[in-house]
């Protein structure tokens, strides 16, 4: 009996398990995608009478017909069961169709979907916003949790799928469809799959599956250039005159964060209380980074001090108790981009380009310890910083007119 090239039902005794009297058991054997599931039907017959071509005995006797009935039933039975499964689900298997007719609990209210795990992580992660987690990380969840739900839709045709059904295929093409569908750069790319692997970890580490499949799965990074501000645009940038209160504000607070280092998410949460006096006349700002809870304390330079005592007493900073009036991140680098066209800087400004010309620029490049930046910038690992230690041509000149000078003395 069969209804697709997906499932089949096949009748058949094992002669191997006859009694003493000759009599072998009939079973049934359900295959669905090839994988097999056996039922004992609970009859035993004579195996000169049983066809096997047909999947019914032979005759025309009482007993004959009691058992070609039987195996009609349960054929139709498990039909319907299969039939049932398809209409609500495409993910079932020979063995939930032998549950479903025994009547027993199905292993598949013990199975889950890679989407209910994310969104039980989920769950907890927004509960300990605050305390493990900052909220920008429970964002990246919830984004990641998307493309992946978006990414079955597209792929499988299918609202969700199982952990066990899940295979390497699935995240290799998954990363294609990161990098083809949406665009998305390698790196980041990487750190989305590193995260759905997390999310596979949590699940075997439960026993909701046996094994990750997405283990042998390399993330790869390359190498990129940050872009980050020399020091004759960031003198274009802070010497232009804007007649445009908003860009103003926003020059200001992109050149704050040149000058101390502290990514926009930092930058926009400090206050009045943030800044310090050490060592007598020394100002500086003591804060922790969002991103790690590290500390981050930064001396002000002179550029650094100068804006916060212009923007002391500015209607939204006593409103918001907020050292700076700072935009929206998205507000932010809308109109850098306008900023950027005025000064003539033929670069992509970004809040975060901020961050990389305080590290670049204003700090490596006039030979700050690397161990110091690092400790600024708020990383927990000084590799993380040597991302910013490129040699400048500018450097370059400077330590071979050093080498000269010292050689004619």
């Amino acid at each position: 009996m069969k209804n697709s090239k997906s499932f089949s039902v096949l009748f058949w005794t094992n002669k191997a398990k006859s009694d003493v009297n000759g009599l072998v058991p009939l079973y049934a054997r359900v295959t669905v995608e090839g994988k097999r599931a056996e039922i004992s039907l609970k009859k035993k017959l004579s195996p000169r009478k049983w066809d096997a071509a047909s999947g019914f005995m032979k005759g025309s006797s009482n007993e004959v017909r009691v058992i070609n009935k039987h195996i009609n039933d349960v054929g139709n039975a498990l039909y319907d069961i299969y039939t049932a499964l398809s209409q609500c689900d495409s993910g079932f298997t020979a063995e939930d169709i032998k549950n479903k007719f025994l009547g027993h609990t199905s292993v598949r209210t013990r199975r889950k979907t890679i989407l209910e795990v994310f969104d039980g992580h989920n769950a907890d992660v927004e509960k300990l916003v605050g305390k493990d987690y900052v909220k920008a990380t429970l964002t990246k969840y919830k984004t990641i949790r998307d493309k992946v739900e978006a990414f079955i839709q597209s792929k499988y045709h299918r609202e969700e799928m199982f952990l066990d059904e899940l295979d390497f295929v699935f995240i290799t093409a998954f990363e294609k469809y990161l990098k083809i569908e949406d665009g998305i750069e390698h790196n980041t790319a990487m750190g989305y799959i590193k995260r759905v692997k997390r999310i596979l970890t949590i699940a075997v580490h439960n026993k909701w599956v046996t094994h990750n499949p997405f283990l042998a799965f390399k993330c790869t990074t390359r190498k990129i250039t940050r872009t980050h501000l020399t020091d004759e645009e960031l003198a274009v940038l802070a010497s232009k005159k804007f007649t445009i209160k908003r860009l103003e504000e926003v020059r200001d607070c992109f050149l704050f964060s040149c000058y101390t280092g502290y990514a926009f998410v930092d930058a926009s949460k400090l206050t009045q209380e943030n800044i310090v006096i050490k060592n007598g006349d020394e100002y500086w700002i003591n804060a922790n980074r969002t991103k790690t809870a590290i500390t981050a304390n930064v001396p002000l330079l002179p550029e650094a001090k100068a804006i916060i005592e212009k923007y002391r007493g500015h209607v939204l900073c006593e409103i918001k108790n907020k050292l700076l009036p700072l935009k929206s991140n998205q507000k932010m680098n809308a109109y850098l981009k306008e900023i950027a066209d005025l000064c003539c800087i033929r670069k992509n400004l970004t809040t975060h380009i901020a961050r990389h010309t305080f590290a670049t620029t204003v700090t490596l490049g006039n030979d700050v310890p690397i161990e110091t930046v690092s400790k600024m910038l708020g990383h927990t690992k000084i590799t993380t910083t040597q991302i910013y230690a490129r040699v400048q041509e500018k450097k370059i000149s400077r330590d071979m007119a050093a080498l000269l000078k010292n050689n004619k003395t």
